[in-house]
C-alpha cells in the first residue's frame, strides 16, 4: 500500500469519528489516487486533482464541482502533512443547485391519502402498512428512508416514543409522538401482527409479503395513489419526502399565526426533524409563499414622513 492509500484510509476514519459515512467520498479517493499514480506521481496537485475532477468529460459541472470538492476536502488533510500537496482553488466549475420547491399537503389531501391507502389490495396487510407508514411521516417529519428502517424494538408505543438509529450522517435521534399517532401506529402493530404472525423481517413496517419495505415500491405506490387523487400532474409530483416539508410548513405557519416567536423556537423543530443546523429548516421561510406573507405581516413599518 502507499503513502498516499495509507493517508486516504486515515483521513477516511478520522472523519467516521465524526459520524461521517462517506460511501462515495471513499470510492472517488482511490480514484484518484490511482489516477495521481497513473500519472507517476506520488504527490496531489492542483493540476492533477482538477482533471480528475473533470471525467467523465460529458458529466454535468454539478457532479465535476462535487467530485473536486471531495478532493479538495482531502488535500486540505493531506497539507498538513505534506506541504508539497496542493490544495485545488474554489468556484472553479460553478453550478447552481436547483432545490425542488416543496409540494404542500393539505390536510385535506392527507386524510385522503390516508383512506386510498388503507383500501389498497392484494393482500390487506399492504394497504394497512401504506396506511402506518404515510400517517407516521405526516405526523412526525420523519425521512421515508428512516421511516422504512425502523426495527419493532425502535418503536416504543408505550412511551410514545420512536427511536432513529441511523438518520442523517449516521446521527441517532429520538422522536416523540403525540399519542393519537401513538394509537394509530399500536392499530397498525396489531393489524401487522395478526395478518403476518411469521414476518421474514423484524421490520417495523412489513411489505405485503411480510419483508422489508423497498423505498422504490414505496414511491411506486404514492405516483399510483396521487394519480388517483388527480393531484398528479405532468409538472406537479408529489413525494413522500413532500410530507416532512408539509410537517415543517404547517407547524411554521400555526407558530405565526399565534405569534410564537419564531427564532425562539426554531431550535427545537430543526432537532425533531434531524436537522443539522436551525438553517435548513429556514429554507421553509423562504420557499414557500404563504410563510414569507406571514413573516412579512410581522414586519413593523416606520410612522409617515420617518426615514
Amino acid at each position: 500500500m502507499s503513502g498516499l492509500e495509507v493517508h486516504v484510509d486515515d483521513y477516511l476514519r478520522l472523519r467516521r469519528a465524526l459520524g461521517y459515512r462517506l460511501e462515495r467520498e471513499e470510492r472517488w479517493l482511490h480514484q484518484l489516487i490511482a489516477y495521481v499514480q497513473g500519472a507517476g506521481s506520488e504527490t496531489l496537485t492542483s493540476e492533477l486533482a482538477i482533471s480528475w475532477a473533470r471525467l467523465p468529460a460529458t458529466a454535468q459541472r454539478r457532479h465535476w464541482a462535487q467530485r473536486l470538492g471531495c478532493a479538495r476536502k482531502f488535500a486540505t488533510y493531506l497539507h498538513t502533512i505534506d506541504p508539497s500537496t496542493q490544495i485545488p482553488p474554489t468556484g472553479l466549475f460553478p453550478a447552481e443547485r436547483h432545490r425542488p420547491t416543496p409540494y404542500l399537503w393539505t390536510v385535506e389531501q392527507i386524510e385522503v391519502l390516508l383512506e386510498t391507502a388503507r383500501a389498497l389490495r392484494p393482500p390487506p396487510l399492504r394497504g394497512l402498512t401504506y396506511w402506518g407508514l404515510f400517517g407516521l411521516l405526516a405526523v412526525s417529519g420523519m425521512r421515508l428512508g428512516e421511516a422504512v428502517g425502523l426495527h419493532r424494538g425502535d418503536v416504543d408505543l408505550d412511551t410514545a416514543v420512536i427511536t432513529i438509529r441511523h438518520a442523517k450522517f449516521d446521527r441517532p435521534r429520538i422522536v416523540p409522538l403525540h399519542p393519537s399517532a401513538a394509537s394509530a401506529l399500536r392499530l397498525y402493530a396489531t393489524g401487522r401482527d395478526e395478518l403476518c404472525p411469521q414476518p421474514r423481517s423484524d421490520a417495523f413496517f412489513l411489505s405485503a409479503r411480510g419483508a422489508t419495505l423497498d423505498r422504490s415500491q414505496v414511491d411506486k405506490t404514492l405516483r399510483q395513489i396521487t394519480t388517483a387523487m388527480g393531484i398528479r400532474t405532468a409538472t406537479i409530483h408529489p413525494r413522500a419526502h413532500d410530507l416532512r416539508h408539509s410537517f415543517a410548513v404547517h407547524t411554521l405557519i400555526r407558530w405565526m399565526r399565534e405569534d410564537v416567536i419564531v427564532d425562539e423556537h426554531i431550535g427545537v423543530l430543526s432537532t425533531y426533524l434531524g436537522h443539522v443546523s436551525p438553517a435548513g429548516t429556514y429554507w421553509y421561510l423562504t420557499a414557500v409563499p404563504e410563510l414569507m406573507e406571514l413573516a412579512a405581516g410581522r414586519l413593523q413599518l416606520p410612522p409617515a414622513g420617518v426615514r
